[in-house]
């Protein structure tokens, strides 16, 4: 049984999509507005339905951890990208594609997906299952399958989550 929802998770969520729709709607006569902040409100009511607010799932209370671990993911892919474009322009490809498993035990459901994405979205490596607190991912080169051992990624998720 789920908890009930805290009615400060409401109030953060429903401003989130209020000014995001304030943003990119970029038209503010009363018509729009007044049509605006009804759909934000069917949104908000739909998200409640579905249980994003349950506790293991309503992320925003990580928020204050989000900037640093968007930053370093953002300088990963960078660092990743140019790992595959070198490999790439390479006139013999030296690829050695290897498939491994990354313990992701410690991680919530919702952990274990944010792991995941994270991994896939790092060239070079794709999750393909998460099966039993383990991501099955491919990778195209034995060094990028040796970052994942050093579970660097999934140390900073773990301080993400403040585990």
């Amino acid at each position: 049984m789920s908890q009930p929802v805290q009615p400060i998770r409401l109030l953060i969520a429903g401003a989130i999509f209020v000014l995001t729709w304030l943003l990119w709607s970029g038209i503010y006569t009363p018509l729009l507005i007044l049509l605006g902040l009804f759909s934000c409100g069917v949104v908000l009511w739909f998200a409640k339905r579905a249980g994003f607010f349950d506790t293991d799932v309503y992320s925003l209370h990580l928020s204050h951890r989000l900037p640093a671990y968007w930053g370093w993911l953002a300088l990963e892919i960078v660092k990743s990208n140019l790992v595959v474009a070198r490999i790439v322009l390479k006139r013999n490809m030296p690829i050695s594609p290897i498939l491994v498993k990354v313990d992701a035990s410690k991680f919530t459901p919702v952990g274990q997906a944010i792991l995941g994405n994270a991994i896939t979205l790092t060239p070079a490596t794709l999750s393909f299952d998460v099966a039993e607190g383990v991501i099955h991912v491919h990778c195209l080169t034995e060094s990028s399958a040796a970052a994942l051992d050093e579970g660097e990624m999934a140390r900073r998720l773990l301080k993400l989550t403040g585990h």
